[in-house]
């Protein structure tokens, strides 16, 4: 299959910005993606398509993105994104796979995000990968002011949690038909 999980590079900042533009619109202003790649604290992966060359894109087309921040041992995520009308295709699934794959990378000792509390499809793929809900950030979200749940799992990469995980990366991968593997660097 031509589809990866790679690093950001900076030939895909273009389309980067233009999917957290059509996920996003009303979370303003869009981060620099190309300040961000020379941020220490900043980690981007991309879900990379070469077999989808359009007429007006050469190279890899981008059907998605996601990042994370390590501070003090946290992985924090910042985003999942897919193109709209690229979901429903588990890419957010895969793309949260490869997030999960570098913060162990990383030796995080905590995984942590926020999620919309009317997104439960969201928080229900979070739970299924261990996150727990641990309080709740009011009024977070600037577009509707709506309150946003804080989901973390400790310690991403204690090795009890090893078979659980490659039980939902073979579950994935099973479903559809897609490796989970982050590429190295």
């Amino acid at each position: 299959m031509a589809y990866r999980l790679r690093y950001l590079r900076q030939e895909d900042i273009a389309q980067v910005t233009e999917i957290d533009l059509a996920c996003f619109p009303t979370m303003m202003p869009v981060p620099n993606y190309l300040t961000e790649l020379s941020n220490p604290l900043a980690h981007y992966i991309v879900l990379a398509d070469d077999s989808l060359v359009s007429a007006e894109r050469s190279g890899t087309t981008i059907p998605g993105f996601s990042g994370i921040w390590m501070m003090a041992g946290e992985a924090h995520v910042i985003n999942i994104a897919v193109r709209p009308e690229r979901r429903q295709e588990g890419w957010g699934e895969l793309l949260f796979i490869g997030l999960f794959q570098l913060a162990r990378r990383l030796k995080a000792i905590m995984l942590t995000l926020e999620v919309r509390v009317s997104n439960k499809a969201a928080q229900q793929l979070y739970a299924k990968y261990g996150l727990t809900e641990r309080g709740c950030r009011r009024a977070y979200y600037t577009d509707n002011r709506e309150d946003a749940l804080i989901m973390t799992l400790d310690d991403p990469g204690c090795p009890a949690y090893d078979a659980a995980l490659s039980s939902l990366r073979q579950e994935y991968t099973l479903r559809w038909r897609r490796e989970t593997e982050l590429e190295s660097i």
